[in-house]
Formats: structure tokens, sequence, C-alpha cells
């Protein structure tokens, strides 16, 4: 199973809400194209300042390295393990970008693969809740009916007070 973030972009301006079609679902864990292909993973997903920061990064670490006498072996698996780190880093990269771009996390989801954590997600998800979460606490409405029930008691049985 895999855990994916989910994240919501800003409203456009002929928007009171960003469509649920433009938010991003990002995997954690480690990312196999980004340790394989770095630099063109950091263009797909379009992470410009981290690219420029990798290749800086890159570019000091191999100029030192060489200015050292370190051998092309050397040289070759620092390249490596940095390409490792970016692998393993990838969803927080991601994440971090977004971030800066003024993107809201809306949660957490548990997926086999994307399409599953995207069900799962829109299936508990509850439109007018995120929008009351996003106003100020003095304008937020409680919902009618009280508290929903189901899955928001955690405990040993399904409702408040009952047992078996």
């Amino acid at each position: 199973m895999s855990v994916f973030t989910v994240h919501e972009p800003p409203a456009r301006a002929s928007e009171a809400f960003a469509s649920p079609e433009r938010f991003a679902f990002v995997r954690d864990g480690f990312s196999f194209w980004a340790f394989l292909i770095t630099p063109i993973w950091m263009l797909w997903h379009r992470l410009w300042l981290v690219l420029v920061i990798y290749l800086a990064l890159s570019g000091l670490l191999h100029t030192g390295l060489w200015a050292a006498g370190a051998s092309g072996g050397v040289r070759g698996f620092v390249t490596l393990l940095l390409a490792l780190l970016v692998g393993v880093e990838a969803g927080s990269l991601r994440r971090w970008t977004l971030g800066r771009r003024r993107w809201r996390e809306l949660g957490v989801v548990v997926g086999r693969n994307r399409d599953e954590a995207e069900r799962r997600f829109f299936d508990a998800w509850d439109a007018p809740a995120m929008s009351r979460s996003a106003m100020p606490a003095s304008s937020q409405v409680p919902p009618a009916g009280g508290p929903r029930s189901g899955n928001d008691i955690i405990g040993l049985f399904p409702e408040a007070g009952a047992s078996r």
C-alpha cells in the first residue's frame, strides 16, 4: 500500500474553490524515475528551484572532488549517492514545491495505487467542510444534524455508548 498526500491548488480568479480535477496526489516513498533520470524528472514535475539547487550542488561537489584529485570512481559514487538521495526524497521535494506555490495540503490517503487513493479520498471528502475549515473560526457554522457518526469515532465500539 502506498501513502499519498493530497494538495489543493489556489483557486483561480473565476473560481470560488479550486476544482477537484486539479488536486495533486503526491506519493510518499522512493521514486525510481527521480533516481534514474533526476534532471528530467524534475523538469517533468516543474520543480524549477529544486533543479537549480540540484545542478548547483552537483556542480560544486564535482568541482570540489576534481580539485581534490578524486578518481572517476569516487566522483561516480558521489553522483550515485546524490541521485539516491533525490529518489528517496522525491515526494518531499514535490510537497515542498507545492507549499511554496501556496497549495494547501488537505490530508493523507492510503491506496494500492493512485487511482485507488483518489477514489478513497473523494469517497470520504466533504467539500463544504473543507471550505468551512478555510474560513475563520468565528464564521464557521456547525454542520446540520450535529456531529457525524461512523468513522469519526475511534475505539472498540462503532458508536458512542454501544456495546456488543
